[in-house]
């Protein structure tokens, strides 16, 4: 390998969602000149969402791309370096870290990891057509815009059988499409679900087909997978809840991680297992999963990572 062009830092942020904008964010008005490699996906999983009614100071709602681009310029207000750099590798295990770009090399005293989490889908041609139009993965964020309607959710875990439960506040009926004939779920909330009158569980199935026009969904088509039989459900919004994959393969020998492959920060602070490595978002939380959740723990990585500094 070339003597490669190389960048040095005092704070390197990976990822560019909410928790690594509000880190580069106060990182920079401490004077730590902050640099963000944003990942393949900048903006994070908020890029995907359209309507954002949930973050504090926007009561009309914002769009989710318009939400992280005025975070990215507010991280650009206060000089942070921001490079559209996908990280390849990353060596750990001395001072200054090493974080490499394919052929591009940055060095940094203190790391705030930042990379997020993906939803899984099932991997369908027309889920992905209906993404954000019918098709969501949260809940939570976007269970409010289908007031009054059918839905389904799709899964047999405790998050599927939470986000049906949470469902019923504001559609008419919710179907759980499962495709086996028992849940996995706590049996606590399993019993929640199946006393529901306004949850139909449609055991043994698969999503055969999500049917829409360019309005958005319109239908979706559910397969048995022991008869072959399909039919219509008649819902116009699907939310697939087969969990998350933390982005944390690039740390998988460096960091403890937990069993769903989370990383492990010390209570009450985003310390990690590594010196002046610092975590935050949804790559140390698989239980809130929120943008105001990951901005919050954003902030506190910075101050971590500022008074670890100072230490130093």
């Amino acid at each position: 390998m070339g003597i490669m062009d190389s960048k040095h830092k005092r704070v390197i942020i990976l990822g560019s969602g909410p928790a690594g904008y509000t880190a580069a964010i106060y990182a920079a008005r401490a004077n730590l000149s902050p640099m963000i490699l944003t990942g393949f996906q900048k903006g994070g999983q908020l890029t995907t969402t359209t309507e954002v009614e949930n973050f504090p100071g926007f009561p009309k709602g914002i769009d989710g791309n318009e939400l992280m681009s005025q975070m990215e310029q507010q991280a650009l207000r206060f000089e942070t370096e921001i490079e559209f750099a996908e990280v390849t590798q990353v060596d750990l295990s001395e001072r200054p870290f090493k974080i490499y770009s394919g052929d591009k090399l940055y060095t940094s005293d203190a790391l705030i990891i930042a990379t997020g989490a993906s939803a899984r889908y099932l991997g369908i041609e027309s889920e992905t057509k209906f993404k954000g139009r019918g098709v969501s993965a949260c809940a939570t964020c976007d269970g409010f815009f289908y007031r009054g309607k059918k839905v389904a959710v799709i899964g047999g875990g405790d998050s599927a059988l939470e986000e049906a439960s949470y469902l019923t506040n504001f559609c008419e009926r919710v179907f759980v499409v499962h495709r086996r004939d028992e849940f996995r779920g706590s049996k606590a909330m399993q019993e929640r679900v199946l006393k529901n009158e306004k949850i139909e569980i449609v055991w043994d199935s698969v999503i055969d087909e999500v049917i829409g026009d360019d309005s958005g969904m319109t239908d979706l088509r559910v397969k048995n997978v022991k008869s072959g039989e399909t039919r219509l459900l008649g819902t116009e919004g699907m939310f697939v809840a087969i969990g998350h994959t933390p982005n944390t393969s690039l740390f998988a020998d460096t960091l403890t991680l937990d069993e769903k492959k989370y990383i492990v920060t010390e209570s009450g602070s985003t310390k990690t297992n590594i010196d002046g490595v610092f975590a935050c978002g949804d790559v140390t939380d698989s239980v809130y999963r929120q943008a105001i959740t990951a901005a919050g723990t954003g902030c506190m990585a910075a101050i971590d990572a500022e008074r670890w500094l100072a230490e130093q």
